[in-house]
């Protein structure tokens, strides 16, 4: 997490207005407000992590990401950070606009799952793969779509959502996806993370 976070803090520029959207108890609103900016602020549908996130002194509302963006203006954010959690939403591509009409940026994080491992384990056990991504088992995962960092990238391609940036991060190693070694990074990365605009 902490590797993903300073990726993540590296992509924002200083002073910045940022959103995180599935914030969770607040540890990358930590991260950045200690790193980056001042001006940050959360929507999570949990509950209980909407408290410990204001018990902790941050900004953050009861929402979800599906319904509740529409309440913010358009580009009311230079940057809105969805972290691990497109794959949980029911409609990705409705979570994607609005992530890219209510910022300026957006920055998106995957679990990959065309990781070598994930394939591996599909082709040899014939079941589900379970790794320190992806822990869940299938039936109790939160995960609805299975999403690799080539799908992430032809979903843009389709769309004309333009890829500032596109990051490989894979154990403590990252580096730079390009369209010469994007099959190759999709092979080898745990994580993709992305900056895009429409």
């Amino acid at each position: 997490m902490k590797k993903e976070f300073k990726v993540i803090s590296d992509l924002i520029e200083e002073k910045s207005r940022a959103l995180d959207i599935g914030c969770g108890d607040g540890n990358l609103m930590e991260y950045l407000l200690q790193n980056k900016t001042k001006d940050i602020r959360g929507l999570e549908i949990s509950k209980e992590k909407v408290q410990k996130c204001l018990s902790k002194g941050l900004a953050v509302i009861e929402g979800n990401a599906e319904n509740d963006l529409k309440q913010f203006p358009n580009k009311s954010f230079d940057y809105v950070i969805l972290s691990q959690t497109l794959q949980a939403f029911l409609s990705p591509e409705n979570v994607i606009n609005e992530l890219l009409r209510v910022g300026n940026r957006a920055i998106v994080t995957i679990p990959n799952f065309g990781h070598w491992k994930v394939r591996i384990d599909l082709l040899t056990k014939g079941t589900m793969p379970v790794t320190k991504n992806l822990p869940n088992e299938w039936f109790n995962t939160p995960n609805l779509h299975m999403c690799t960092i080539l799908d992430f990238y032809n979903f843009c391609k389709k769309r004309n959502i333009k890829i500032f940036k596109s990051l490989s991060l894979n154990g403590e190693k990252i580096s730079d996806i390009s369209q010469s070694n994007l099959k190759f990074k999709n092979l080898i990365s745990e994580l993709g993370i992305f900056l895009i605009e429409k």
